[in-house]
């Protein structure tokens, strides 16, 4: 069976478009449209049967009702709807009625040819519209995550294309960096109330409603945050719906961030603009910020970055004032210290933190440790551990909770009174990968 004999049995199935006709032989050739394909083997059918060349109206096409012409159509129509949007990267995808779907399996059927020959309407709308939109936009086309989605509403019924022909999904942008928080008392995201469920408001004695005794009516445990001191110059300059805050793990409240800092990730919902000058915006952040946090090394960043900084294992420094009970030598701190080096530790869920986490037993090492005592009664310490070490019930034990402990090893009852955190760094591998970044990745750990 020959290519032209299988066209001619497809052409015989009522009239059928040069595009639906070459579609049925996608897999032939390169460097020809499905239409250019159709019109091809008419043509040569034509010239072999010696019978006069008859052109097939396309809006008459039973299989398509005339949708294949409107590549150019709908491609205006996505430039159209993307006016006002920066955007790199692109994708388009197409609904199609159920009808082609069932048009395209007859066809073939009645033709002998398997249901998958070729290719379909709507891979060919997809990529015949990318095509043109490409060219209209200046933009690459990404098959995996990119910067906007042009969805096509196919519907013959539709003499002019509306609106809704086209939906756009924009995707979210993101930013990643390194924040130092540099007072104390401040979460890292919002910290709604637990009384009043972050509305502010109570029930009143007398009926109504009244502003929440334990908030102050502000609906938040805390004034403010690091997310509320870094997202909103993100969110202007990239002209975004919301903006979401991602930490690599989280600080306690009364700790600070200091030396290299904690990664973090700044997704923007639909921006607007996401080609941002990165060195600029780190300035305008940290104007805003006010001395109460700063961020480094920003850069702009690919989706995948929120995962890693919230899945890749990493450690943590600290270094922590710590208070004891009663008086303490410099050699049986020393003795302490040493023993805890290198040391796998195994902690019961803390008391402080028992009420929203799941009670287990868990173990992490305590990678390196050095101390020194300020006076008998005062110490400061600076622990490397894995990540998820509970250091503060490395210190007090925390009731027996934490083995072997600080204060279980010296038996003087011992409490961190002032806590940073110092470096955020990965296991295995830096979190500033270029894999995941869109610029330049920054020199830090």
């Amino acid at each position: 069976m020959t290519i032209l004999k299988d066209a001619r049995r497809v052409a015989a199935n009522g009239p059928v478009c040069d595009a639906c006709l070459g579609r049925c032989f996608a897999d032939r050739s390169f460097g020809l449209t499905n239409a250019e394909r159709g019109r091809s083997l008419r043509i040569t059918a034509a010239l072999e049967d010696d019978d006069p060349y008859e052109p097939t109206d396309p809006e008459t096409c039973w299989v398509c009702e005339g949708e294949s012409q409107r590549f150019d159509e709908y491609a205006e129509k996505v430039a159209e709807s993307l006016e006002g949007w920066n955007f790199a990267t692109y994708q388009v995808g197409t609904r199609t009625p159920p009808l082609f779907e069932e048009n395209e399996a007859l066809l073939r059927e009645s033709a002998d040819l398997p249901e998958d020959a070729g290719e379909s309407f709507k891979s060919e709308f997809n990529r015949e519209v990318g095509k043109r939109v490409g060219r209209m936009t200046d933009a690459e086309v990404d098959f995996g995550r990119p910067d906007v989605l042009a969805l096509l509403n196919v519907d013959p019924e539709r003499n002019e294309l509306s609106d809704h022909a086209v939906e756009v999904q924009v995707n979210s942008a993101f930013v990643y960096g390194r924040y130092r928080k540099l007072e104390r008392d401040i979460p890292q995201t919002e910290w709604p109330c637990r009384e009043c469920g972050g509305t502010g408001k109570q029930l009143a004695e007398g009926g109504g409603e009244e502003a929440c005794d334990h908030c102050g009516g502000s609906g938040y445990l805390y004034d403010e945050s690091v997310e509320q001191l870094t997202t909103p110059p993100v969110l202007e300059a990239m002209d975004g719906g919301e903006a979401l805050f991602h930490g690599a793990g989280r600080e306690d409240v009364d700790a600070l961030m200091l030396d290299t800092g904690r990664p973090f990730v700044i997704e923007v919902k639909r921006p607007r603009k996401r080609d941002v000058d990165t060195d600029a915006l780190e300035t305008e952040i940290n104007e805003f910020a006010d001395g109460k946090a700063e961020v480094t090394d920003l850069t702009l960043a690919t989706h995948e970055m929120v995962e890693r900084v919230k899945e890749l294992d990493a450690s943590k420094t600290y270094r922590m004032d710590v208070e004891f009970e009663s008086d303490v030598t410099a050699a049986d701190l020393d003795e302490a210290v040493t023993e805890l080096r290198g040391t796998t530790i195994e902690q019961d869920t803390p008391q402080r933190v028992d009420h929203r986490r799941a009670s287990i037993t868990r173990t992490r090492t305590v990678y390196d440790i050095e101390g020194h005592l300020k006076d008998e009664r005062h110490a400061e310490l600076e622990v490397h551990g894995e990540g998820g070490l509970y250091v503060k019930e490395l210190v007090s034990g925390d009731e027996g909770r934490t083995t072997p402990s600080l204060a279980g090893l010296l038996g003087v009852d011992a409490v961190v009174t002032a806590l940073d955190v110092v470096v955020v760094e990965g296991e295995d591998e830096p979190f500033a990968d270029p894999e995941y970044l869109k610029e330049a990745p920054p020199d830090s750990p």
